[in-house]
């Protein structure tokens, strides 16, 4: 029997996409990868065009095309975990955007190396097509995360990885209500490698992953590192004690005549207070990772299934409709 490689593309109003995306993952197989299976699982987030109409129309022409519609819009890291979860392939590439900025062609690449024995080949980004603050915002969080992060995050990698059915099953154990997926795979210790590329501008409409998208995915490291918030008490005896320090010298000075009322007093009290303020909202998003798991909801709630034969794997938390 021949080996079977799963792809998964989380969508959200990407009519204009995705059939270009079914496409170019058959011409991968057909003329990089014959000697393997595929299928290709979507997982729409309630798209609001004719995304959901172009679907079942592939899927309808090619059952190696499976759906996962969900009821709602759970973003596209939780739905690509509730896909990961539902593949069925001997490798699973985590994430491929159904607009093609991550190209499919790297696909080929990224199996060769698992053929060799890696269980984890993540795609490692040397140029991204976005402008320059951008790029450099992004490089910056990608090295911060790397210094912060429990487990050590290779820079500039996201989560166009291919990982090994034994991955998946770990991922299994996880139980994770808010996926940080490339931490989680990063976790899990496997043998991995990596494979450079560039990235390709989006060719058809607006992006739908939105800042406020990519901040919430961001803040989820806050799960994966006690750093941020021991930094945060750090800092906050550094400033109480150079307060105290700084009052004390000052009030010397001024003792000897060196030294006047203190000017700088309001702009210290504001100071003090944003400083507070932040390191409240970075423990206010450790809170909030901790009520979101404890609360037990599940990962996406599903509308349908469409092309898949078995029922879900035992452990999952909730129930489907359609078939």
């Amino acid at each position: 029997m021949r080996r079977r490689i799963s792809i998964v593309t989380p969508c959200f109003d990407e009519g204009d996409n995705v059939v270009d995306c079914a496409l170019a993952v058959r011409e991968l197989f057909a003329s990089r990868l014959p000697e393997y299976d595929y299928e290709h699982l979507f997982s729409d987030n309630a798209s609001t065009d004719d995304t959901v109409e172009r679907l079942r129309r592939l899927a309808a022409d090619d059952k190696r095309i499976r759906l996962i519609l969900n009821a709602g819009n759970f973003g596209p890291f939780r739905s690509a975990m509730n896909a990961l979860l539902a593949a069925s392939g001997d490798a699973v590439l985590v994430f491929l955007p159904a607009d093609l900025e991550d190209p499919p062609d790297v696909v080929a690449e990224l199996v060769r190396r698992w053929e060799q024995g890696f269980e984890v080949v993540y795609g490692l980004r040397v140029c991204r097509a976005e402008s320059w603050g951008l790029g450099l915002l992004r490089r910056t969080y990608y090295r911060v995360v790397g210094q912060v992060a429990d487990t050590p995050l290779p820079p500039d990698v996201g989560e166009f990885q291919l990982i090994d059915r034994t991955v998946v099953e770990a991922l299994r154990a996880f139980d994770d209500r808010q996926p940080y997926l490339r931490g989680m795979i990063a976790s899990c210790g496997f043998r991995t490698t990596g494979v450079e590329y560039a990235s390709v501008p989006r060719k058809k409409g607006p992006t739908k992953i939105r800042w406020w998208h990519a901040l919430e995915h961001g803040l989820t490291v806050v799960s994966f590192s006690s750093i941020p918030l021991r930094l945060c008490g750090a800092l906050g005896l550094a400033l109480a004690a150079g307060s105290v320090g700084w009052g004390v010298v000052h009030a010397l000075a001024r003792a000897l005549g060196l030294a006047g009322p203190l000017p700088l007093g309001s702009v210290a009290l504001f100071f003090l207070a944003g400083v507070q303020l932040a390191f409240l909202g970075i423990l206010g998003e450790s809170v909030r990772a901790v009520h979101a798991q404890v609360r037990g909801r599940p990962l996406v709630v599903e509308r349908e299934r469409v092309n898949f034969d078995a029922a879900p794997a035992a452990g999952w938390r909730w129930r489907r409709s359609g078939g």
